[in-house]
């Protein structure tokens, strides 16, 4: 339930403030492995982002890792390029979606 926890806090976070999604529309996968795996939508459109654990639509930019790198991803306790290089994260599809959503998870940071 962490990983839903996490994707709900963020989702009502970006939806109350969505100046930093303006404009933006893209659907990303998470496709997740540990006890909470499974592939997990985001989808940024019309300045609200909402996400679902199911695949409803073409992603834009799929991330591949963890339930528990997820959420370090999340809230900033987790380098994306060094998670790149040490093979914890995967990312295909369009890599200009996958700098945006990094820059997407800094402003709307969720410490713990």
């Amino acid at each position: 339930m962490q990983v839903q926890k996490t994707l709900q806090h963020l989702s009502n976070r970006i939806n109350t403030q969505p100046q930093g999604i303006a404009g933006l529309h893209a659907v990303y996968h998470f496709v997740l492995s540990g006890e909470e795996g499974g592939t997990y939508e985001v989808v940024f459109a019309d300045n609200q982002a909402d996400y679902t654990m199911d695949v409803t639509r073409e992603a834009g930019c799929t991330l591949e890792l963890s339930d528990k790198d997820f959420i370090k991803l999340v809230e900033g306790r987790l380098n994306p390029t060094v998670a790149l290089v040490t093979g914890k994260l995967k990312i295909s599809g369009q890599m200009g979606l996958s700098f945006k959503l990094q820059t997407i998870l800094h402003h709307y940071q969720l410490q713990k």
